[in-house]
């Protein structure tokens, strides 16, 4: 036998060790390495995830909880024959359930002199509070947010009775999207204020520029009844982390549950330790209202109503030339793609809620369906049982047992309206599939309902298809294809909010592009809002922003400074000799001047270098 044909020993290791890797094929060695490095770095990453967690929660504000009593109804039930805020000999405003027409108090509305004492308190207050630090807004924001998510059933109980909505609308329209735009505020409201460096150019390098966000004062906010809550709640979230103080008008329609939901926010302030002074609520008729608008120590106004009455604040506001924005509502149009076709399922559930909740009282609600042929008929047929199906009631009915889809109407007031825009449509060709008229409900006879309606077949013409509704109708409108609905759109003189649905192809961008709206959710419906960006529309829905950096910035006093670079260093402006008053030879000072022109901005390094040689020549 040969030794090759001896049988192979395994080497000996001296130190006893029999290495793991024996027999591993070199890919196989890379791949545990690469593995383990991979798996430290997560390891890594998430040790350090806990630990800025940690540390956040540490050092996070602390919530303090406190109570607020909810306003009662009176013992002795009362149904109102003459439902009307405008009780007969009184100059209080008179308060009841829209559902129910169930009276539920008085308030007395604020006078010139009250607005003028509640102003007073705000300035005291915003005083020492735009020296609070970030930390200190923080605390209150989140006192507010914990309030709200512990009490949120008493809140849209309330909210409900003064408004005539249903607790799942409440609870979508006022708690979802108020508890949002706290949590956004606290997590990116400091960096949205925060100083901001901004570039500079050549001749100037010597310089440094920051723009400051800095308080204005005492603002104020004129808001619609529809979100008695979030509209009420929203700006003083905005105006008190901006450093602000504020008087918000509550609408006289909602005036009994003005003042309980302003105390959530100044129960906050109290139990952080700030004057809650800083926000004030006032409740007036419109006649009074304009002494707000335009008192000089008012330092900027944020409307939500009609174009009517925003002509009226403007004007007022004009003459203490206070800044103003508003929110007029809309005509928002959701458009169908043919695309869409096979995702129309899930479509119909957004149309229809979007449409029809809070009785279509919604300034970014659906008031057009605009629909593509292949997807047309395919929505009429699926949109008209739905929508017949719509159960009518308040919250009392729900708490009894029965099933409520959508509540009342905030009154009666435009019933008239609403009626006469319908036959006008169906005289001019639409047809009216459900609906269409007023609704005396079997149990709530003193009730301000609205059937939910259904029209098709509407053109671009009619004044259904141009005026706002705020009220539960289903419009719908045909068009040949994505450009022609984009035109019905763009149609009326309104342009706060769309929606477009289909695949993501050429069309969508296309739209995207060409549609005159301040806002656009792509298959989906008024998302924008519950996600905090900047809410507002064009045209005759208004101007300005509110919410997200623009509503904040907005709040604010926007300071350029510039500063020396190198001061230290004794790099300063200096003026040259050649342009000094008084100028020693003019023809000499103007090709000077020039020259540093030319080094600053002329084209090229050839017209920049022209300019050092003309320097030189002019010296």
């Amino acid at each position: 036998m040969t030794d090759s044909s001896l049988p192979m020993e395994s080497p000996q290791h001296t130190d006893g060790y029999t290495g793991f890797l024996e027999g591993w094929k070199l890919s196989e060695v890379e791949l545990l390495l690469y593995g383990s490095a991979v798996g430290a770095t997560i390891f890594v990453v998430v040790f350090i995830a806990i630990i800025v967690q940690l540390m956040d929660w540490f050092y996070r504000e602390p919530i303090i909880r406190y109570t607020i009593a909810a306003p009662n109804k009176p013992e002795e039930s009362k149904i109102l024959e003459e439902r009307t805020i405008k009780a007969s000999g009184s100059t209080a405003i008179q308060c009841y359930a829209p559902a129910t027409g169930e009276f539920l108090g008085f308030v007395n509305p604020s006078t010139t002199e009250g607005i003028d004492r509640a102003i007073e308190k705000a300035q005291v207050a915003q005083n020492k509070w735009e020296r609070t630090t970030w930390g200190r807004r923080r605390q209150v924001l989140r006192c507010i947010q914990a309030f709200i998510m512990d009490n949120q059933e008493e809140i849209c109980r309330v909210a409900c009775l003064d408004s005539g909505k249903t607790m799942i609308d409440a609870t979508l329209g006022e708690i979802l999207v108020t508890v949002e735009k706290l949590r956004w505020t606290i997590l990116h409201g400091e960096k949205a204020l925060a100083p901001s460096r901004r570039p500079t150019n050549l001749l100037m390098a010597y310089k440094k520029n920051t723009v400051r966000y800095e308080p204005l004062g005492v603002v104020a906010a004129l808001v619609s009844w529809n979100y008695p809550v979030h509209n009420l709640i929203g700006p003083m979230i905005s105006a008190i982390f901006s450093g602000n103080g504020i008087v918000v008008k509550a609408s006289e329609n909602t005036a009994w549950s003005a003042s309980y939901f302003s105390m959530i926010v100044k129960g906050a302030l109290h139990v952080c330790g700030q004057d809650p002074n800083l926000v004030q609520t006032v409740v007036t008729w419109p006649a009074t209202a304009n002494h707000l608008t335009s008192h000089p120590s008012i330092s900027h106004v944020t409307f939500i109503g009609s174009r009517p009455v925003a002509k009226h604040v403007t004007a007022a506001a004009a003459k203490s030339l206070t800044p103003v924005v508003v929110e007029l509502g809309g005509k928002d149009a959701a458009i169908i793609l043919d695309s869409a076709a096979k995702d129309l399922p899930r479509i119909i559930e957004i149309l229809l809620r979007g449409t029809f909740q809070a009785a279509g009282q919604n300034c970014i609600g659906i008031e057009r369906i605009i629909a593509c042929p292949k997807v047309y008929e395919k929505l009429v047929f699926a949109l008209e049982p739905r929508v017949r199906g719509i159960r009518l009631g308040s919250i009392l009915d729900a708490e009894k047992g029965q099933q409520v889809d959508m509540g009342a109407m905030i009154s009666d007031a435009s019933f008239d309206r609403l009626e006469n825009l319908i036959q006008s449509a169906v005289r001019d060709g639409a047809r009216l599939l459900v609906g269409g008229k007023r609704y005396d409900h079997p149990v709530h006879h003193h009730g301000h309902y609205f059937q939910p309606t259904l029209l098709v077949d509407v053109t671009k013409e009619m004044a259904i298809a141009n005026e706002e509704c705020f009220g539960p109708i289903c419009v719908l409108m045909r068009a040949r294809n994505a450009e022609e609905a984009c035109k019905i759109a763009n149609a009326p003189n309104f342009g706060l909010g769309a929606s477009v649905f289909g695949q993501y192809s050429f069309e969508i961008p296309a739209l995207l592009r060409n549609l005159k709206t301040g806002m656009v959710a792509v298959n989906d419906f008024a998302a924008y809002y519950a996600v905090q960006l900047p809410f507002g529309g064009v045209g005759g829905s208004g101007y300005g922003r509110f919410a997200a950096e623009e509503g904040l910035r907005g709040l604010c006093n926007t300071k350029a400074i510039c500063e020396d670079r190198w001061s230290w260093a004794g790099i300063k402006t200096a003026i040259p000799a050649q342009i000094r008053y008084p100028i020693p030879d003019t023809i000499k000072g103007f090709g000077f001047v020039r020259a540093v022109v030319e080094i600053g901005y002329g084209m090229g390094f050839l017209g920049r270098a022209r300019g050092v040689k003309n320097i030189l020549k002019n010296l």
